[in-house]
């Protein structure tokens, strides 16, 4: 496990907080809560955590601005990010900007605990990567060439998904940017780019 089971908790709703400690202490995991996001940026850039949960309604930076502030593309441990019904347009735009997954409220402990093992896991798995030397590789981050290798590889969004602890929507998103930044029209399109024909 990434930096001995340390999980931190970004939000600030002292309830919420206090709720999800209970539940990742009782997991095994040391967790750290904080209540604004300049704290945990400079506690996430000091140290990695095994995952982060950080809600995207935060006084001060939003979860969207505090991905931006700690490069999430690159980060090493997986970033999920906390949201309410009525936010899945931002969700996307959290996924879009780094974030791992996002877990929509309400939740349950158990399922909640089952995302982040998930993600985590997901995280620490090496798969077969796709090959650096085709066109535009080096704009891809390292989860859209964890999806790229999963799509490549014939898997559905449902199956990428399952593999790599995401949700099937998460997979649609990555999947959009990398056609994106490939310029692939269609899948086909894009087994030819990765392949170099």
């Amino acid at each position: 496990m990434a930096q001995d089971k340390t999980l931190y908790i970004v939000d600030d709703d002292p309830a919420v907080r206090d709720a999800l400690s209970v539940v990742f202490e009782a997991e095994g995991f040391t967790v750290e809560s904080f209540s604004d996001g300049d704290k945990f940026i400079e506690s996430a850039s000091r140290k990695h955590p095994a995952c982060v949960l950080l809600d995207v309604h935060m006084p001060g930076r939003s979860g969207i601005e505090i991905l931006k502030a700690l490069n999430a593309e690159d980060y090493p441990a997986p970033i999920f990010i906390i949201s309410g019904q009525g936010d899945i347009p931002m969700a996307v735009e959290a996924i879009r900007n780094g974030a791992y997954d996002f877990i929509e409220k309400p939740f349950t402990a158990d399922a909640v605990v089952q995302r982040v093992e998930e993600g985590i896991s997901a995280s620490n798995r090496t798969t077969l990567d796709v090959s650096g030397t085709f066109q535009g590789a080096e704009h891809l981050t390292r989860r859209e060439r964890e999806v790229l290798t999963e799509i490549t590889g014939g898997a559905s969004n449902k199956e990428a998904g399952r593999k790599l602890g995401i949700s099937p929507r998460t997979v649609e998103v990555h999947r959009a940017r990398i056609m994106e930044k490939l310029g692939a029209r269609n899948a086909a399109d894009l087994v030819r780019i990765v392949l170099g024909h």
